[in-house]
């Protein structure tokens, strides 16, 4: 091998100094195989500016990106963007609207009949019932009915329509076109609804029934008081009326709720009767008392009293009716409606002298005892015969109601329902059957009925009766 030439070839292949005379692209080196498969895996890599990778050939210019939107000035003042900066009214954010809650409807679950001809299911066979073998059906829970009985609907319409006119310095006489109340102690349950008659409703009128539902005291001594009151049709002050006579009959048991608590729990039936009969009149007499204030005649601001005491003991079932006027006292007994209202004794066998009312002063003592007692028991001071001037303003007895005073004390057995009513209500239990045997049937369960369900079953409507209503239900547990 000749040694000519030989150096010179050696060193311009291995010159490092020597540019090289063109790029490589015969694409087989390693690097290049590992640059290939990077690619196909990520994706060519993004070239700096001004770079452009020597395995790829350079291709067109990229278009421009597009400018950026200016960015919207600040607002500061609380206005929108579209609103002027001129003065005028501003835009609040507000808050999204709440989501209503999902309502609940109550179902009842009806097992369907098998089609005819089907296999019998796993209960007849005597084995365990399949998962999916229970087919129901959703029916919804009727709402509480009101309605109309008899052969055809009253000529009113069943809602109020107009109210009573108001005045001005009159605003506290107003009175709700509906009142309803309910209670449980001891072993029974009290429900109490009074509502405008649909006369009134129409016409505009206010509710001349009044109702009241009170405790006095406390645990097993307490004393549960409900009073109805119906004012007369004629007057123009009945309503008030009638809440003067609930009131002051509730703050005159108020005083001796221990006493008549006592003994009712004891079974002095005498003594019941006779406080209650003189706590009565002195509430008439303060009627008597206002009419004359008012300067109106006695029949005019007057209205009729029928009040329930039920004590709060459950080892005491006595119920205690009494007052003075319509109305009615009905028992549901068996299915099976009652009248216990209590019989009035006829005109001639009326006896004795007239109660002293309210406010009258005590019988003066004959001029020969040296000692006596009033009705309530005071001790009356000896007559010693000394003549005394004659008072400024004599004073006659205040004479007795128009009609008799009532009362009744029964025993409740389990089961019963009691229902004091008003004329307005007691009229077509009695007149109308239809209307007493859809009570009943409402009534028939020994659970009593809610709060609402109670106001629609005394608003059952009958033609004819369109007195205001007011009733009040005890369910004996």
């Amino acid at each position: 091998m000749t040694q000519q030439g030989d150096s010179n070839w050696w060193d311009k292949l291995y010159d490092e100094s020597a540019p090289d005379t063109a790029p490589a692209v015969s694409g087989d080196t390693l690097d290049d195989h590992f640059a290939a498969a990077t690619r196909a895996t990520k994706g060519p890599p993004d070239p700096s500016p001004g770079q452009v990778l020597a395995s790829t050939p350079p291709g067109p210019p990229a278009p421009p990106a597009p400018p950026a939107p200016p960015a919207p000035a600040e607002v500061t003042d609380g206005r929108a963007p579209w609103e002027s900066r001129a003065a005028g009214p501003r835009t609040f954010p507000s808050p999204p609207p709440p989501v209503p809650p999902p309502v609940e409807t109550p179902t009842v679950h009806v097992p369907l009949p098998p089609p005819p001809g089907a296999a019998p299911d796993a209960s007849e066979r005597g084995a365990e019932p399949e998962p999916d073998a229970d087919l129901t059906v959703e029916v919804s829970v009727p709402r509480p009915r009101t309605g109309f009985v008899g052969s055809r609907p009253p000529t009113y319409e069943p809602e109020p329509t107009a109210l009573p006119v108001a005045r001005p310095g009159e605003l506290g006489e107003l009175v709700p076109d509906t009142v309803l109340d309910g209670a449980r102690y001891g072993a029974c349950t009290v429900r109490a609804a009074s509502v405008r008659g649909d006369s009134a409703r129409y016409r505009g009128e206010p509710r001349r029934d009044a109702l009241l539902t009170a405790r006095f005291g406390h645990d097993e001594t307490a004393l549960v008081l409900v009073a109805v009151a119906a004012g007369s049709r004629a007057a123009e002050d009945a309503h008030l009326a009638a809440a003067d006579a609930c009131r002051w009959i509730a703050e005159a048991v108020c005083r001796s709720h221990a006493r008549l608590s006592e003994d009712i729990r004891t079974g002095r039936r005498g003594d019941l009767k006779s406080g209650l009969h003189r706590l009565t009149d002195r509430t008439y007499g303060k009627l008597r008392a206002r009419a004359a204030d008012r300067g109106l005649a006695a029949d005019e601001y007057t209205a009729t009293l029928r009040c329930l005491l039920v004590p709060a003991d459950p080892a005491c079932r006595t119920r205690v009716f009494f007052g003075i006027g319509g109305g009615g006292l009905f028992r549901l007994r068996d299915g099976a409606w009652q009248d216990i209202e209590p019989l009035l004794p006829e005109p001639a066998a009326v006896t004795g002298a007239p109660v002293v009312g309210f406010g009258s002063p005590p019988p003066s003592p004959p001029a020969e005892a040296v000692a006596s007692e009033t009705e309530e028991g005071d001790r009356l001071t000896m007559d010693l015969g000394i003549t005394t001037a004659p008072a400024p303003l004599v004073e006659e007895p205040v004479p007795p109601p128009a009609e008799p005073f009532r009362f009744r004390a029964s025993v409740a057995r389990p089961g019963d329902t009691l229902l004091l009513a008003s004329p307005g209500l007691a009229e077509p239990m009695r007149g109308e059957p239809e209307l007493a045997r859809e009570l009943a049937a409402r009534w028939a369960d020994a659970e009593a009925p809610g709060l609402a369900a109670f106001l629609a079953d005394t608003q059952l409507r009958v033609t004819g009766y369109a007195d205001d209503r007011t009733g009040v239900g005890v369910w004996e547990a």
